[in-house]
């Protein structure tokens, strides 16, 4: 075998740092944005924020009007007034106002001057809402069990989950400690008989028992017992044994296990559906978190115009010490020409890359309202089908690239706040008009409409729904209308049927 050396020409498709970084920053959402030049102006000296600078400016010019104001009012209070016309009040001298208003005598402290960092912040007087556990713990504290005891106890509650279920095995809780189960199983009793109700069980039977319990009703009552038996017997055996046949409606079939009525079993379901099978719920964190748009949909003159939002967004630029340092000449090292170099390079290519992205947002969602006109005009039900290939093509760019901006993108119109990504949808035929389609998203919508305004004893079937969209003109299969139906989270005709 012979080794030669050739020389070969050929081309590739390379990514480059800068171009790396620029789609990056393309699909970044808002908040993304946001910390990415951040850490941009915090690492680069030469990138700065305009905003901020603009703000001290105004800062600094305020106060020297200020101070120039005061000086001028205490001129011309000098030369209007002379220490014998300026009587002070009875009973008090120019020193005694100083010593009145600089002492305080709330709090008996020597005369200091209190700024504003002396008063606590915004954050640590919110008030913070009360957990599940330190909900429990408060109570804890407040029996009368012994200090073994509420250590055990605080080992239990500290195992508790979101909805107040002890998930984990007895054995596990106690193990590689020197607590046995028994006495594990004794303060579980103890803490069961806390606020909420049902909090500390092990299942969903066991929670809805305790609840049961503490409605004054006999879970543990003789299911024979038959005027008892909507007291207790009959709720019990539906929870203990059917709460499957209750989620699938199906009475009939408890009745006839239990030996009971039908009007037995509906009411036995009443006291069961005022249950909490999740007492920790009004515990849980219901933070709402604002979602701020990326971009503004307005009607101006009749026309749809997209108006980018960059409030709160930093305006970067090139500090202008440094650009004027650089454009000097004056002689540096070597190694620091090169960072400045270096620097420079990456300040100019973020500014570009944000401007780039600014105007490709703009030009998507531009190509997006053209499309979808009449949704901002009329409504969801006017939604077009689209797919990232029609905007691509309408705006001159890759389907990746489209994908890109829409990701974690919002606007907001008279519609409301949508996500881009709302606007691609599938399509479905009309029987009318075969070459128009009509939007997956608006079928949905008139889905939930039906099922919302349907008789609850008489729920409609996924075939009925089908016939009567088929009869607005929509063609649409039975299993379409069932996939629908599960994405929105609705249930089956079966379980959404009410007999009371």
């Amino acid at each position: 075998m012979k080794l030669r050396l050739d020389l070969k020409l050929s081309q590739k498709l390379i990514m480059t740092p800068q171009l790396q970084q620029a789609i990056k920053l393309l699909q970044l959402s808002r908040l993304e944005l946001q910390q990415s030049l951040a850490q941009h102006l915090l690492e680069n000296p030469l990138l700065e924020d305009l905003q901020i600078d603009a703000e001290e400016g105004e800062t600094a010019a305020t106060d020297e009007k200020i101070d120039e104001a005061a000086i001028g009012r205490d001129q011309g209070a000098d030369e209007a007034e002379t220490p014998e016309e300026q009587e002070a009040p009875e009973g008090f001298s120019a020193s005694g106002w100083e010593e009145y208003f600089g002492s305080d005598h709330r709090s008996g402290r020597s005369q200091q001057s209190v700024s504003s960092d002396d008063f606590p912040s915004y954050e640590q007087t919110v008030a913070k809402a009360t957990s599940l556990e330190e909900h429990l713990l408060w109570q804890l504290s407040l029996s009368g069990l012994s200090e073994r005891q509420k250590q055990l106890g605080r080992l239990i509650i500290g195992n508790l989950d979101d909805d107040g279920y002890l998930r984990m095995p007895m054995a596990e809780v106690v193990a590689g400690t020197d607590f046995s189960e028994e006495e594990a199983e004794s303060v579980l009793k103890d803490i069961q008989t806390f606020d909420p109700t049902g909090v500390g069980a092990r299942s969903l039977p066991e929670c809805l028992l305790l609840q049961l319990g503490h409605l004054g009703r006999n879970p543990m009552g003789s299911l024979g017992a038959r005027p008892g038996a909507l007291k207790g017997s009959v709720v019990e055996a539906v929870i203990l044994h059917h709460l499957k046949d209750l989620e699938k409606k199906q009475y009939a079939k408890i009745a006839k296990t239990l030996n009971v009525t039908l009007d037995e079993v509906f009411q036995a379901t009443k006291i069961i559906e005022n249950l909490e099978p999740k007492p920790g719920r009004p515990f849980a964190n219901t933070q709402n978190y604002v979602i701020v748009p990326d971009v503004f949909v307005v009607k101006d003159e009749g026309e749809w115009v997209v108006l980018l939002n960059d409030d709160g967004m930093p305006k970067m630029r090139i500090n202008p010490y440094y650009k004027q340092l650089m454009g000097s000449g004056q002689e540096s090292a070597p190694e620091t020409k090169a960072y400045m170099d270096e620097k420079l390079r990456a300040a100019q290519w973020v500014i570009r890359s944000i401007e780039q992205r600014n105007k490709t947002i703009v030009k998507v969602v531009s190509s997006i309202v053209k499309f979808q006109q009449p949704f901002f005009e009329h409504g969801v039900q006017y939604l077009k089908p689209l797919v990232l290939k029609q905007v691509a093509e309408d705006v001159g760019m890759h389907e990746s690239t489209i994908s890109r901006v829409t990701a974690n993108k919002y606007l907001y119109c008279s519609q409301g706040m949508l996500e881009l990504k709302f606007f691609f949808n599938a399509g479905l035929q009309r029987a009318d008009r075969p070459s128009d389609m009509h939007s997956s998203v608006s079928v949905r919508q008139m889905i939930k409409q039906m099922v919302a305004e349907e008789d609850a004893r008489r729920p409609l079937k996924d075939e009925e729904i089908a016939a009567r969209l088929r009869a607005q003109q929509i063609l649409i299969a039975r299993r379409t209308v069932a996939k629908y139906r599960a994405e929105e989270n609705i249930p089956s005709a079966s379980q959404r049927k009410r007999f009371f």
